[in-house]
């Protein structure tokens, strides 16, 4: 596939959109009243466990990477999002110490005990704002504090600027993916000096910061000779943390809105102007991300589809559309779990593990995949809904709808059971609404969209959504979310 940019009102952008299961390239289209987004090439992301541990296989990403953008054909623009917190580490010579560790590796398993000994949890959050979860760059960085690895690095780059450097060979690091390392203060949008001292982290390991918009640098020679593509072409800094790109893609046509962003994980909650960093929020592990324009992405990581996409490994990748309407015709809410309980992190074995939870809780046990998968969607329903109703709460923010972006909008009974238990309209779509978020971004670079709110309406007047109403008895997820708090 090949498209021309353009030098009139619509051009061209390639949208590079890594997942934690596969990678593409994505090719948008866009104008001042028009936008259109189309697959240049999708590739595999397959980690590696090595006698190491896991560890991702960034070459073979990059790879993916150049034979897209030689999909794509000449573009005005490239952008790159990825997953958080995974980075690279550079030797004196710019040379990759090593594939990154991936996020689900065991090596941060206790860290965070040793960090709350010297940063007590309570501290560590006023101060960044973020959620504990185990894989937060901070407790990579102290898990790897003896590592000859970072003795001998001299640059950290997290995933998107890694593949940005291989392309430009230009060194930076992008605010609201930086923002997920539990080093950024989100009231002043700077590291957090005293954190980083107090913990023995060299803020110097990091390059300079960049935020959504600014340059990246241009294709160098050789990628512009293995690409076939005519230089100049800029690359422009997104919101290289794909949520953040994502949750700029959500078509809202005001202010009372809450999102979910869905794929191998769920993150749920609201856009806000200011962080909450306060004791009852820190309890309730909301985090507090970057965003476009100094927002902040208040928000609860979810377990998502990972569930799902882990039982449907297990059982031999069965067709997913039978899959889901045998799951439809199961009773509703027979057995739940906590779909953000750490327990289901690490991959291997979910089916057996679900069944396991739900005996321990006393409910009744899911056999069948119908059975386990209802379970699955019930589950992230509930979770959605828990998040959904804490985030207003906490941020005294209300809501009158909520947005499902991202994977999940392709799952009409998640989105279904999304609207019942919030009790709220949902309105699902962009699909690709990270790589539409990260298109929005260059194209508003280069002056073709205007603020948020412009680039929202273009989103709601040029995407395919789809509306669900809440339906059935509110009484039914009450008591599911009971059956969990009470346990």
């Amino acid at each position: 596939m090949s498209t021309q940019a353009t030098s009139g009102s619509v051009k061209s952008y390639a949208a590079v959109d890594l997942g934690a299961s596969s990678g593409r390239v994505m090719v948008g289209r866009a104008g001042r009243d028009s936008l259109e987004l189309v697959e240049a090439h999708r590739f595999p992301n397959r980690p590696v466990r090595t006698p190491e541990g896991l560890r991702w296989d960034v070459l073979s990403l990059y790879a993916g990477v150049l034979d897209g953008l030689r999909a794509a054909g000449q573009v005005d623009s490239v952008g790159i999002d990825s997953w958080a917190v995974d980075y690279g580490l550079l030797d004196a010579d710019g040379a990759l110490l090593g594939n990154p560790v991936h996020y689900r590796d065991a090596r941060t398993e206790g860290v965070a005990e040793k960090v709350w000994a010297t940063v007590p949890a309570a501290e560590l959050y006023a101060a960044t704002g973020l959620q504990y979860a185990p894989f937060n760059t901070l407790y990579q960085l102290v898990a790897a504090r003896s590592s000859a690895q970072l003795a001998y690095a001299k640059k950290l780059l997290l995933i998107p600027d890694l593949l940005t450097y291989w392309l430009t060979g230009e060194l930076g690091t992008e605010l609201t993916n930086a923002s997920t390392t539990q080093l950024i203060d989100p009231r002043t949008r700077d590291w957090s000096y005293d954190v980083a001292a107090r913990l023995g982290v060299d803020l110097e390991l990091f390059a300079p910061l960049r935020r959504p918009g600014d340059p990246a640098g241009l294709l160098q020679r050789r990628v512009l000779e293995e690409t076939g593509l005519t230089g100049p072409v800029p690359v422009t800094t997104v919101g290289s943390h794909d949520t953040a790109s994502a949750v700029t893609a959500v078509p809202a046509t005001g202010e009372r809105f809450a999102y979910i962003c869905t794929g191998t994980w769920s993150l749920a909650g609201l856009e806000l102007e200011a962080p909450v960093l306060t004791e009852a929020s820190r309890a309730a592990n909301f985090t507090n991300e970057l965003g476009l324009d100094g927002t902040v992405r208040y928000l609860r990581n979810i377990m998502g589809l990972w569930l799902l996409q882990e039982c449907v490994r297990e059982w031999g990748n069965p067709d997913l559309g039978e899959l889901l309407r045998a799951a439809a015709a199961v009773p509703a809410l027979r057995s739940v779990v906590d779909a953000g309980d750490a327990a289901f992190l690490a991959p291997g074995r979910m089916p057996e593990r679900i069944a396991e939870a739900c005996r321990a809780s006393g409910q009744p046990v899911p056999e069948t995949p119908a059975e386990i998968t209802r379970c699955i969607l019930d589950s992230l329903a509930l979770a959605h809904r828990r998040a959904v109703t804490e985030a207003q709460a906490l941020a005294d923010h209300p809501v009158d709808v909520v947005h499902i972006v991202g994977g999940g909008t392709r799952n009409a009974l998640l989105c279904q059971l999304t609207a019942d238990a919030c009790g709220l309209p949902v309105v699902a779509g962009p699909a690709e609404a990270a790589a539409l978020g990260n298109v929005l971004v260059q194209a508003r670079t280069h002056g073709l969209v205007g603020d948020r709110a412009s680039m929202r309406q273009l989103l709601a007047d040029t995407q395919p959504l789809v509306r669900y109403e809440p339906q059935g008895d509110p009484a039914a997820w009450r008591a599911a979310e009971a059956r969990l708090t009470e346990r």
